[in-house]
């Protein structure tokens, strides 16, 4: 599948996986909107020519879905003057603190205790399904501020594909886009200049040793098989999306009409 960026999406010196979703179509023949929703990684290491550039952006909001461990290991977000910073972690204060130090230590025995053998994918799977589930108040509010006021908006995470892959795909879900065209934009965040940069303690030679990498692969992934087990959530816990969009987060037809007429052309 070939690429196109838009010029209005360069490559970031300190942003990963930066891009805006519009042009997405729906299944009523409509496409997302240019310039009103936005993806990426964190903003914690954006240069000053990065935030001259989201700056400009005009963002109304920026939803960060990391927790307080991502927050404690990257740093804060880049303060951009003007845009609201809702911080909404998807995932429990510290999860991912201790994982994460195994990572930069290069622990491989570790390693490959929790994530060889399938293991590494089955914990993404489960994660996507337990943010579906359980994160419905985060979610809400997200669909809720969009629907009200918060457009332009840019949503990110860590690395920009799980957390805030899935409050994408949730927001694309409610607008009504195609569920390929969702799974389309999802899995280009493998592209390699969009893939998150692992930082590690030191430089033992471990750190960097194929076996390392290959055990750490699916978590850099984005995987189809992930993004289906979110939706196969959706539809074994409320049966389908209209459900959980009106029983799960609280959506009323009137307030998808408004997101609509705030996303869509």
């Amino acid at each position: 599948m070939t690429q196109q960026v838009p010029s209005t999406e360069p490559e970031l010196a300190g942003v990963r996986n930066f891009r805006d979703v519009g042009g997405l179509p729906t299944v009523d023949g409509r496409r997302v909107r240019h310039g009103v929703l936005y993806r990426s990684g964190h903003l914690a290491h954006a240069t000053a020519e990065d935030a001259v550039f989201l700056s400009s952006l005009g963002l109304h909001t920026i939803f960060d879905f990391r927790n307080a461990a991502d927050q404690q290991l990257e740093g804060p977000d880049v303060g951009l003057p003007g845009v609201r910073n809702v911080n909404l972690p998807l995932s429990d204060p510290a999860d991912g603190a201790e994982f994460w130090k195994m990572v930069r230590d290069g622990d491989l025995d570790q390693l490959r205790s929790i994530l060889a053998d399938g293991k590494a994918a089955g914990r993404m799977i489960a994660s996507y399904r337990m943010i579906i589930r359980e994160r419905t108040a985060e979610h809400s509010r997200v669909l809720h501020a969009l629907a009200e006021d918060s457009v332009p908006a840019l949503m990110h995470c860590a690395a920009g594909k799980d957390r805030a892959g899935l409050s994408v795909a949730v927001t694309l879900l409610a607008v009504g886009v195609e569920r390929d065209a969702i799974l389309t934009d999802y899995l280009e965040s493998n592209a390699k200049h969009r893939r998150y940069k692992v930082r590690r303690n030191g430089d033992a030679v471990s750190a960097y040793s194929p076996e390392i990498m290959d055990l750490l692969s699916p978590l850099f992934d984005a995987r189809a098989e992930y993004l289906t087990a979110a939706m196969e959530t959706i539809e074994e816990t409320w049966g389908g999306v209209d459900a959980y969009l009106e029983r799960g987060l609280g959506i009323t037809p009137e307030t998808r009409e408004r997101l609509r007429e705030r996303l869509v052309d």
